[in-house]
């Protein structure tokens, strides 16, 4: 999926669009944005609470917030599942969490500025898909460069069967 995105990114460059590009290694998908909490070892333990099965995450689109750019994903029912399960288990831990509606997305370029008009909508979106296998905190930091993002830690999805 990874290599989709950066295609997809190649693109929009080619295309004359310069902004705020995710690098590669950075892209994610965001369950719960959390902010600063001083308690890791609890987010862990309410993340380990929202028990899933690994399921196939898919592609699907590009869109817009504004000045940031994203590829969408394929409706996914055991995603939002994951999503309501993994918030329920913060909200009982009393761990503070952005509360916006769940919409899946990856961001691919902030501040995007072009001359000519992109087509964003004109753009294909590679096929691509990606099995969810486990879920992470991270904690997020900006650098000089942009943001750096250190794994807290990760939860597993439990074996099928």
């Amino acid at each position: 999926m990874r290599d989709a995105l950066r295609a997809v990114q190649n693109e929009l460059r080619r295309r004359g669009v310069e902004g705020n590009y995710t690098r590669v290694e950075n892209l994610h998908l965001t369950l719960a944005f959390i902010g600063e909490y001083h308690d890791p070892d609890a987010v862990l333990e309410a993340m380990a609470g929202a028990d899933f099965e690994p399921f196939t995450l898919k592609l699907a689109g590009l869109g817009a917030f504004g000045e940031l750019w994203w590829a969408g994903l394929e409706e996914s029912a055991e995603l939002d599942a994951l999503v309501r399960r993994l918030r329920r288990a913060l909200a009982d831990a009393s761990i503070p969490f952005d509360r916006k509606a769940f919409r899946p997305h990856v961001t691919i370029i902030r501040k995007p500025t072009y001359k000519n008009d992109p087509r964003l909508g004109s753009l294909a979106v590679p096929q691509a898909e990606t099995t969810v296998g486990r879920i992470s905190l991270m904690l997020s930091t900006r650098g000089k460069n942009g943001m750096i993002y250190t794994e807290l830690g990760s939860v597993p999805a439990r074996e099928n069967g």
